[in-house]
């Protein structure tokens, strides 16, 4: 059965895609968009990571108990934290909230974001670093004593309290599209994290990690993510997906370009080259699939753009080539987050149910 997943917007959020943004990240905010994710099927909450972000742990630990099922999804960056010290802020928290703490492994892809906060390691070995930092939690969480030494972490005698809440262990989310990143998942990650491309592109990357993660003798779960621009019918939604940007200024869209030049991220290389490849085509990538908003954006900004059902028939689709869990969420989040689960949702499980009742009949 597929799992729906969103994200608080710990750094802001509004109306429009523009700076600055009309709602701040107040804690507030953030409960009541947990608490709305919760009462509309949402399961898990995804917290960002990044210098113009709130710290995710923080967040996430401020909000456990506003709600009793909802997960919370936030980072490990290996470049900024030791394995030992995240595994004891994880566990406490996985502790205090009755299991409900989940791992996203983030390695960076953008030097000048990564230097902003000290880490000038070259892509090469990131993620060199990143596989050694998950081989240690693994550990952290299941042995009682650790003794290691790598080419990026050494410690003596170092042990894990509280142990995880979750058994055997906590699950691990990744993303990466380099060829570094996908080998790393493959290997030692439980769910694999892909930004959403059109459906020909998405089948051709969750069919490469599935060969990766049968090489290691492994399977993965899969998750993608895009946002949702809803309309009544289809032509509003579009309407909507272009009042989105209507703010949006020429140097706005200058800085995403220059921005793009240093970023080492593949992933938003493969992004920007499918928003470059349809400028002729209003950014229109695939049936109700938008690219517009990659011309500021970074990371996940493709869109699903129409009506509950199209957007509920999109998703499906998605769903079929093998992911389980899906991201959902636009701008506003709170508004959209609650349409998504109350129009969304429904639909795409209910077009679920009758597929497969139409397989066993």
């Amino acid at each position: 059965m597929v799992e729906f997943l969103t994200m608080s917007p710990t750094s802001g959020d509004g109306n429009y895609i523009k700076t600055p943004w009309e709602r701040e990240p107040s804690f507030a905010y953030n409960r009541q968009i947990a608490q709305t994710a919760e009462q509309t099927g949402f399961t898990s909450l995804l917290l960002p990571v990044g210098t113009q972000c709130l710290d995710a742990s923080i967040v996430a630990a401020s909000l456990i108990q506003s709600t009793e099922k909802l997960n919370y999804l936030y980072a490990a960056r290996p470049g900024f934290i030791s394995p030992t010290v995240f595994a004891k802020q994880f566990s406490t928290l996985d502790y205090l909230s009755g299991g409900r703490a989940v791992i996203n492994v983030v390695t960076g892809g953008s030097p000048e974001e990564l230097e902003k906060d000290g880490d000038s390691l070259p892509h090469h070995l990131r993620y060199k670093r990143t596989e050694e930092f998950i081989h240690i939690l693994k550990r952290l969480f299941s042995e009682e004593v650790v003794n290691h030494t790598g080419d990026f972490y050494s410690f003596k005698n170092a042990s894990l309290f509280p142990k995880p809440v979750q058994q055997p262990r906590p699950q691990i989310y990744m993303g990466g599209a380099s060829e570094a990143g996908k080998k790393v998942a493959a290997k030692l990650a439980d769910v694999y994290m892909l930004w959403g491309e059109s459906l020909e592109n998405t089948k051709v990357r969750i069919e490469e990690m599935k060969k990766l993660a049968d090489i290691e003798g492994r399977s993965l779960r899969y998750s993608v993510s895009l946002q949702v621009i809803l309309g009544d019918t289809e032509e509003l939604a579009w309407k909507r997906a272009h009042d989105l940007i209507s703010h949006v200024k020429p140097e706005d869209i200058e800085g995403k370009e220059k921005g793009n030049v240093r970023d080492e991220s593949i992933g938003h290389k493969r992004l920007n080259k499918l928003m470059e490849g349809s400028r002729d085509n209003n950014f229109v990538i695939g049936p109700n699939l938008w690219a517009g908003l990659t011309q500021v954006l970074s990371g996940n900004s493709i869109a699903l753009v129409g009506t509950p059902d199209q957007v509920a028939d999109r998703v499906v689709e998605y769903v079929e080539l093998g992911f389980e869990k899906v991201l959902l969420r636009g701008y506003p989040h709170l508004e959209v987050i609650e349409s998504i689960g109350k129009e969304v949702i429904p639909r795409v499980k209910k077009k679920l149910n009758k597929r497969s009742l139409k397989l066993h009949a």
